[in-house]
Formats: structure tokens, sequence, C-alpha cells
């Protein structure tokens, strides 16, 4: 059974755990005191090595305390690599205290403290690639047919079908799902080879065979009282049970859970960026971001404003109404990279390609995206964030929010210079539709690292943008 085999797994998993912590601790100690072959000072090397018994029990806690031995079967690598830099931020944060705490006593008094900024980096390190080595091994394995988890659907319907065709896409997820009961389908109507089996009174005599890992419940909200009959069926055999519901399209894909006085209530959409703490810490790099921005940018951006003005007759610097944070209006600056036209023309009409408005100089700034960088000064401001959803003309608002669904989720964060959806090539003359699944995605998911990894990714892959007319 997959929990016995769970069960011997983590135990191995937290003896390896145990080896590369020790492992990247000693690799530590080696960086500044043998490889560069430097006086170990007052402290020996077993003294040193003496503070495993401490580091290694904490660290296993920490890892157990932030879910990295949970299963690995759906959860992702930027999660578990999040998991990782929070246990050992706060394993030496703790190290630190102690050295700190007991700063009188001779041995403490003189630990290396680069040695814990030293072993930080290494276990960081060493923990992200082993971890990945592990789930590439399980993940082949599952593939192979071996480590399968036996599940069981109750109820037939859309639910169901999206979860069967998510299992059977996925693959090394290792879940076989051994068939389905329903009342509204005859015996041996399949779903992509996946049988109904019988009917949902039939579920307690399989339970009693043993030879499932889970269940998976799809039945609509509208069959209740079967719903609770079925629950404690399954609550009574002891094997997990999970819900699937039949409105998954209407929520998100991270919906999040709150405890209203005993009351489970799930929230429709989870936006990390509304709680403070990580606006804030957003707002602030953008702010640092922003000043860098210009000051980096500068020579281009006079080089341009001169070519800008010597091109064409008019202004410099283009400034359009765009729909931001909380759907609040704001001017957003561009370099012009179009002759002058009559406002009732420009707020709603596309670019296209070969477009005669666009001077010689835009065509350049708009193919390099050069043009967007007088957005520096709308970062600075508070209009707009380094990173997150293109803003778009009020016009376009008012017309794709009741084209597109979800669209106006985007207006819940500060539109971005750049965004997740424009480093994967949603940019100019592209989908509306996939570029708001992208932004979705963005929005539910955002983290620091996210923001950083999108502005790394928009600096490797190029500012060339070859939708740009």
């Amino acid at each position: 059974m997959v929990k016995d085999f769970q069960k011997q797994f983590n135990r191995l998993h937290i003896l390896i755990d145990a080896a590369v912590i020790s492992g990247s601790y000693f690799l530590a100690w080696y960086i500044l005191f043998g490889l560069y072959h430097e006086k170990v000072g007052r402290l020996s090397f077993a003294i040193y090595m003496q503070a495993l018994f401490f580091i290694v029990p904490l660290y296993l806690l920490l890892n157990a305390l932030f879910g990295l031995y949970a299963p690995k079967r759906t959860k992702g690598r930027r999660a578990e690599f999040a998991g990782i830099l929070k246990v050992n931020t706060i394993g030496v944060l703790l190290f630190t205290l102690v050295l700190y705490l007991g700063s009188k006593n001779a041995i403490l008094y003189h630990f290396s403290r680069r040695l814990v900024l030293v072993f930080y980096l290494t276990c960081v390190v060493w923990m992200t690639i082993e971890r990945n080595v592990i789930r590439s091994f399980l993940r082949r394995m599952r593939r192979l047919g071996f480590n399968q988890k036996n599940i069981l659907l109750v109820g037939y319907g859309e639910a169901a079908k999206g979860y069967i065709d998510r299992i059977l896409t996925n693959a090394e997820w290792g879940y076989q799902i051994n068939g389905i009961l329903d009342d509204t389908h005859e015996p041996g109507f399949s779903y992509h080879g996946i049988r109904i089996i019988g009917a949902v009174n039939e579920l307690q005599p399989l339970l009693e065979r043993n030879a499932l890992d889970e269940i998976a419940i799809t039945l609509p909200l509208s069959q209740y009282e079967k719903l609770k009959n079925i629950v404690s069926i399954c609550e009574k055999s002891g094997v997990h049970t999970k819900f699937i519901p039949d409105y998954y399209g209407v929520i998100p894909t991270i919906p999040y859970m709150e405890d209203v006085a005993g009351m489970p209530v799930i929230n429709i959409r989870h936006v990390p960026l509304t709680e403070f703490y990580n606006a804030a810490a957003k707002r602030l790099v953008d702010i640092i971001g922003g000043i860098v921005g210009l000051v980096v940018f500068s020579p281009i951006m006079l080089l341009a404003a001169i070519l800008v003005k010597i091109s064409s007759p008019g202004p410099i610097i283009f400034k359009q109404e765009r729909v931001g944070l909380h759907q609040k209006k704001f001017w957003m600056y561009k370099f012009r990279s179009m002759r002058q036209q009559v406002d009732s023309e420009e707020k709603k009409g596309w670019t296209v390609k070969k477009d005669p408005r666009v001077t010689w100089i835009g065509r350049i700034l708009r193919k390099t995206s050069l043009d967007e960088t007088p957005q520096f000064f709308n970062i600075v401001r508070g209009d707009m964030s380094l990173v997150g959803p293109r803003p778009e003309r009020p016009y376009f608002v008012e017309k794709f929010k009741e084209e597109i669904p979800h669209y106006m989720i985007k207006h819940q964060v500060r539109p971005g210079l750049t965004g997740w959806a424009q480093i994967n090539g949603l940019r100019g003359d592209t989908s509306i539709q996939k570029r708001i699944e992208y932004d979705l995605y963005y929005i539910e998911n955002w983290t620091l690292g996210f923001d950083f990894k999108i502005i790394l990714l928009t600096f490797v892959r190029g500012f060339i943008n070859k939708n740009a007319y």
C-alpha cells in the first residue's frame, strides 16, 4: 500500500536530509578553514562538528513544520524551494540567536559567524539539489507504474471528467483510478478508459476490501443527503477522502479557507498582494527598482528623446490614460512613437502591421520596448509596479470586461512594466484571453521571488517584441 511506502520513504528521507545537512555544514567549514588553509582559530574541528548535535535535529524539525516531508505528487518545485528557504532562514536566525545569547561562553564567543553564513548558502543549494533528484526519481518510478495510489471516484459529472483528464495527463503523479461509482450511468460506461463499475450504494463493500488509498467524491452539492452518508461511510473506513466540487470552474486554482467560529468558508480568490506586508515589500522593491531603472536607462532615454524630437513634430513624451489598481485611471508615460493624432482616434485605435502613423524611430523604440522606459516615473509615483499585468485603455477595459471572463480581476494589483504574460510571448497582437489566464496565475501565485524571476527573464529573453508594430 502507498501509506506503508510513504512511511518507509519518509524515514529514509529524514536520514538523507540529516546527511545533506551534515555534509553542507562540513563543506562550509572546509571552504572557510580547509580550502584556503586558514587557521581554525581557538576552536578545533571537533568542537565545530559538535554543533551538528544542535543543527541536525533543529533542521529536521523545521523541515517537518514547513511541510517538506509532505507527498511530492502534485507539489511544485517553486513551493518546495520556498519551504527550503524558510527552513534555512529560520534555522540560521536561531543559530545566530544562540551564539548571541551565549556570547559569554568562550566557545560560543569564538564560534565563526562567517561559518553560519556559508552554511546557510551551502545548505540551501544542496537541499534543493537533493530534493529535485528525489522528485525526479519518484516521478520516474510512478511513470513506470510503481508507487501508485489507488483512487475510486464517487459520482460522474464535469468535476469527475476534469479530474480524470488531469490524472491521465500527469502520469508522474502516480494516481491509478480504479473506477467510478455513479447512479446516473449504467455499469460499463467509460470516460477515457475509466469505467463506471457500479452504483454509489456499492461503496461500503469496496471499502471493506481495503484495497483503496483515496476516495474522491465528485457529486454535486444538490445531492446533500447522499453526500453526508458517503462521507460517513468513508470516515468509518479510515480511507483518506477528498471532495472535488462541481463548481470548480467558478473558484480559482488556489482558493483559501477561513474558519468563522467553526464554519469553513471558501474565499473565491486568493490575492497575496491584498495583505499589508506583501504589498509594502513589493512597493519598497518598486521604489528602489524604479530609481535604479531611471539611472541605468538615463543615457538611452536622453538619446531616444532627441531622436523622437527630430523625427516628427510634437511632444517627446506621449501620455495615455490607462486603468490601474482598483480601476483608478492614471496617465501612463511612453516615448511618442507615432505622429500626433486626434484624441478620439487614439483612444479606440489598435496599432496594425506597417501602421503609417508610426515614425521610423518609433518603430525601433516599439520593437525594442524602449518606448516604455518613461514608465519608471510611473513606478516611482506609485501608478505602476515593476511587475504586474499590463494596463489597458478605459475604452478597451469596458469592452473586455463584458467579453472576457475574470478580466477585471487584474485590477486588484498594480499594473506592471513587465509581466508573466509578457515574458511568455503574450505581447502586442496576441490573445487577450490567454493574457488574462497568465495574469490571473501571477496574481494568485505572487511572491517576491516570482517578481525577481520575471525581471530576470525579461533581461534574459531580451526586450525585442516580435508582435510590436
